[in-house]
This record gives structure tokens, sequence and C-alpha cells, in this order.
């Protein structure tokens, strides 16, 4: 099957700097096997785009995904299935941060694909869920792995083991997202808000940060801190941290280069 590309849509704001990646699938956004590839495509796009610093997924239509293509998954051979959630989890990869946008249901592979953001926030309606267990399946593009460990092992069990959903405010409790906001309008302005705090930081700072903490994470505590010490020893004598020291002495906003 031909890829268009419409289910997954890409915009530009703040003058090039913010990447807006936004699915429009119909009112549930459901994300089929051509979508999976159409997300790296975009990705790859945005990676190779030096300019771009920021990167939003959002969605259109009544929810941000109910999860996969249930039938279409039938039709994909078995082997194709070996690099099943190496698409569509690019945002994981891209050395950019990706912020997600959640309105409403957020399913399956909807969810997974939020977990591989580096920031997620969400109105009060908005619903988790890994439901594959219903169909004789577990999640298959990340999610035992990245939910468990954000939310702990013990509620990653419950939740993935017996289908159940996760409500907006204890997804903030459990740090599963980031923020909670009364509805869309606020979750648009809330992104925005977020946007523009990133902007205003070292583009070279921000994809450090997010490598270490990705990389340091699963590691002995002594090695994260050790590519910590490395990853700040590297920073030091970036143009960045120069400029970011000027300014903080005279008193002016820096005007950050991503070198």
């Amino acid at each position: 099957m031909p890829l268009t590309g419409g289910e997954i849509k890409l915009d530009r704001g703040h003058d090039g700097r913010v990447a807006y990646l936004t699915l429009s699938h119909g009112r549930y956004n459901i994300i089929t096997w051509e979508t999976r590839q159409v997300m790296a495509d975009r990705f790859a796009e945005i990676d190779a785009d030096d300019d771009i610093q920021v990167v939003v997924v959002r969605a259109e239509g009544e929810h941000f995904s109910s999860g996969g293509d249930i039938a279409g998954f039938m039709e994909v051979d078995p082997v194709d299935f070996t690099d099943l959630g190496h698409n569509v989890t690019a945002a994981a990869r891209s050395p950019k941060p990706v912020i997600a946008a959640v309105d409403g249901y957020c399913f399956g592979v909807g969810l997974e694909l939020a977990l591989s953001t580096d920031i997620r926030v969400c109105t009060e309606r908005s619903e988790f869920a890994l439901p594959e267990m219903r169909l004789g399946m577990i999640p298959g593009s990340g999610g035992t792995q990245r939910l468990a460990r954000l939310i702990g092992l013990s509620r990653a069990k419950y939740h993935i083991m017996t289908a159940s959903r996760i409500k907006a405010r204890q997804a903030g409790d459990w740090g599963l997202v980031a923020n909670v906001v009364p509805d869309r309008a606020a979750l648009e302005a809330e992104v925005e808000r977020i946007v523009g705090v990133l902007l205003g930081y070292s583009p070279l700072a921000a994809r450090t940060a997010k490598e270490v903490l990705d990389k340091g994470v699963d590691a002995p505590l002594y090695s994260g801190i050790e590519l910590e010490r490395k990853a700040y020893a590297m920073l030091r004598s970036s143009k960045d941290f120069a400029e970011g020291v000027a300014a903080f002495g005279e008193k002016r906003a820096p005007k950050f280069q991503g070198r």
C-alpha cells in the first residue's frame, strides 16, 4: 500500500524552530501499519533539519489515539513484526526534545508512541491503557518496558495484565505525564509554554540532557554519573556555555547557537 503521509501532518512554527506532528486519522486516530512507517519518515526529516529544536506530537479528532488497526495487523507477514516498534517510537531516538499533547484516549500503540516522547502533558479527561491482553497479546512497541520504568513494575504489571485504564490524575501522580490540564485549550497553552521555555535554552544542552538521561537511567549509578561528568565537561567548552555565562553576567537574554 502506498504511503500518502496524510495521516500524520508535519507543520513548522516559531520561525521553523518547532515541528508539529499531528495525527490525522479520524475520530480515534487509529494507527495503521502504514502510519507507523510515516512516523519514522517524519522523524527522519525532522532529525535532519538543524533548524528544528523542539518537536510536538499531537492529534486532531476526539482522541489522541485509540490504538492500532487490529484487523489490518492480521494481514501483515509475521516476519515483518521483527522490527515492530522501531518506527512508531522514533521519538525516543530523536536527539531533539519531543513533547506529547494528549487529549482523550491514549491506548495501545498510541500510548507506546506517547511513552517514547520526553515530556507528556494531558487533559483531565484523558485515559491511558495497554489493552493488548484482551486480544491474547502483549504490548509490542516498548509498552511493557517503558511503562514499568515510569510507574514502577508492580503498577505496570497490574495495568498491563488486567488491561485496565489509568485516569489522568493518577497518571500525573505516578509520573506517567508531567502535567494535567483542564481541557484542550489549556493543553495547547501549556504545550506552547513548554515549547517557549525549551526554545530559550541551548539546543546543544537540550540534546545532551536527553542523551544523558536516557542512557544513564538504565546504567549503574556510577556509570551514569561518569556519563554525566563527561557530558558536562564537553558542554563546558561549548560556545553556548560561554554565551550563557556572559549573558548571566551582563543581565541579558542569551543568544544560543547550538554550538
